[in-house]
């Protein structure tokens, strides 16, 4: 049995700003979220998160995940303290215990798994994760014997030169029995400069301890600032890249490229620079996405072009081109082998096979048929001030040049709309609809100049 406990009670002065340290965003996800998806092999029993700062805002965050649990740390007096108030929530609870910071949100579940597999295994009171730093500097040190058993943890302050060699550390993440760590939590002092109680101290009276080593140190990277929040997303876009360029994913200048974890790519995609794929988004095989082009929340076919274009919420059939600069958004539909073109807007729209709205056009709240061609500068006017209006559009219809359809329309199959036609009426099938007024033209009529102007002023 593990339970899990997050320590997520701090404001986190340093990131300068009114929102929580765990609440701030890393890759679409919160870093308390992060730090909660990391025990997805443990299958926890309990998950626990210890609050404190705008306790409220955290609740809220996290209140679309089931079984979670919240306990609130009221004066936040250091990391033994946080533990502490577990006590009167644990106390039938005979199990393991893992302790996490919720602001290490690079943690792998693998690691994780690791090291309550080697706790349990080795029926040990505490389990470290410990980390090899290139620069060790300010944090704490861990001296072990040769079998990984923990002999002492020395703050830097407090190392010897000779101490401060060693350049293993402590990175705050523990396992522990936790009838044991019960037994020691009362044991803890605050005789220290901050005046806090620091679950470190709990190694004094806990045997045996082990160190176990995690491969890749950049997992225990906390987050204490920006600019530390904005290296953390450089070390996730270059794991999510390499997974993704492994499985047959091209990246054509990958640092200039982002992808959401939740983004699902097929082989043979090619994803071209300056593109950021978001949210919930699937994208088929041989698809083209880019140059700068923002995708999210969307279902991409196989074989489908997005040049300089932004597609939200949306779903695109295979064969189909986007762009250069298109907005897709609100619940569009495309279907196959469909070109939407240069500076073109659809919302809330479907579009049926075949159809080709080429350029410079607007549609919103409208159904769109197979094989319809929509003329340059054609526009739904789908609001009258109030409320939204459908068009419908039927099958092999075809728009003129600066058609407008006033929402509510319908506008049956095989009609052809004729060029600055303003259409306010149904138009049945096989029909062409002229909705403008008739040309005329005054003969010997022409712009009076300011000469011819001012001679007639002065005849007057």
């Amino acid at each position: 049995m593990v339970a899990v406990a997050i320590l997520a009670a701090g404001r986190g002065t340093r990131m300068k700003s009114d929102l929580p340290k765990v609440l701030h965003s890393l890759g679409g996800r919160s870093l308390v979220e992060r730090v909660l998806d990391s025990c997805q092999l443990l299958n926890p029993e309990k998950q626990i998160v210890i609050f404190g700062y705008q306790g409220e805002k955290v609740k809220q965050a996290l209140s679309d995940r089931p079984n979670i649990e919240f306990v609130e740390q009221k004066e936040q007096k250091g990391t033994g303290h946080a533990v502490q108030q577990l006590i009167p929530y644990l106390k039938e609870y005979s199990g393991d215990l893992l302790v996490l910071n919720g602001d290490a949100p690079l943690l792998r579940p693998e690691t994780l798994h690791q090291l309550v597999q080697t706790h349990q295994r080795e029926n040990n009171a505490a389990t470290l994760l410990t980390a090899h730093l290139p620069n060790p500097y300010g944090y704490g040190r861990v001296f072990c014997d040769g079998s990984n058993l923990v002999n002492q943890i020395i703050e830097e302050r407090d190392c010897t030169t000779a101490q401060r060699k060693n350049r293993r550390v402590n990175a705050g993440i523990y396992c522990f029995n936790w009838q044991k760590l019960l037994a020691a939590l009362p044991k803890l002092s605050n005789s220290n400069d901050q005046q806090e109680y620091y679950l470190t101290e709990v190694v004094d009276y806990l045997n045996p301890v082990m160190a176990v080593d995690v491969e890749d140190y950049w997992e225990i990277s906390g987050i204490n600032d920006r600019q530390q929040l904005a290296t953390a997303y450089d070390i996730l876009q270059a794991r999510i890249k390499d997974k993704w360029m492994k499985a047959g994913v091209t990246m054509i200048n990958p640092d200039s490229i982002t992808i959401d974890e939740t983004v699902q790519l097929e082989p043979d995609v090619t994803i071209e620079p300056q593109t950021h794929l978001r949210g919930n988004t699937f994208v088929g095989g041989s698809s083209r996405l880019g140059p700068g082009s923002l995708i999210e929340n969307c279902h991409i076919g196989e074989n489908v072009t997005v040049l300089y274009s932004v597609v939200t919420n949306s779903e695109i059939e295979p064969d189909t081109t986007i762009g250069p600069y298109a907005h897709l958004r609100g619940e569009v539909k495309v279907g196959k082998s469909c070109r939407i073109g240069n500076f073109v807007e659809l919302k809330k729209t479907s579009l049926g096979e075949n159809t080709n709205v080429a350029h410079l056009s607007y549609l919103g709240d409208a159904s769109v048929g197979d094989r319809v061609n929509i003329g340059a500068g054609t526009i739904t006017a789908n609001y009258d001030g109030v409320k939204k209006h459908q068009t419908i559009i039927g099958s092999g219809t075809k728009t003129g040049s600066n058609s407008v359809l006033v929402a509510p329309v319908t506008l049956g199959e095989d009609v052809t709309v004729a060029a600055g036609s303003v259409v306010t009426k149904d138009v049945p099938d096989e029909c062409l609809v002229i909705a403008r007024s008739r040309q005329k033209e005054i003969k010997g009529w022409r712009i009076k100049t300011d000469s011819q102007q001012s001679s007639v002023t002065s005849h007057q």
